[in-house]
């Protein structure tokens, strides 16, 4: 590997992890009905499906951290073919932590954007 894809990966991944949880949060802020990871993974895949943003192994981290956090909450039901499967759904300090990151990322794209364009 050349050095400027490891650079370009590095900057990749460290671009992702903070923007992947307000992913997350707004994905399940807009679900009517608690979704599972493979769904939420599927959702994205075709949201973006030229930008593969998330990989699967990193959604699931992501889920339980918001979990752990009091953003999100779960439950586990059994599946008619497979495994159990974990259902997440925002809680209200989710939502309300959503309101306030995403005016974060708004202030941030802006800035970011005006220093791109000089």
């Amino acid at each position: 590997m050349n050095e400027v894809s490891a650079q370009t990966k590095k900057f990749q991944k460290e671009l992702n992890s903070g923007t992947s949880s307000l992913v997350m949060l707004s994905v399940l802020s807009r679900s009517k009905e608690p979704m599972y990871g493979y769904q939420i993974a599927k959702l994205l895949e075709e949201s973006g499906p030229d930008f593969p943003m998330m990989k699967q192994g990193t959604l699931y981290p992501v889920l339980r951290s918001l979990e752990e956090n009091g953003l999100l909450s779960s439950m586990v039901e059994p599946s008619v073919s497979g495994p159990p499967r974990r259902y997440y759904k925002i809680t209200d300090e989710g939502q309300n932590a959503l309101k306030e990151w995403l005016e974060i990322w708004k202030q941030t794209k802006k800035f970011v954007d005006a220093i791109l364009k000089g």
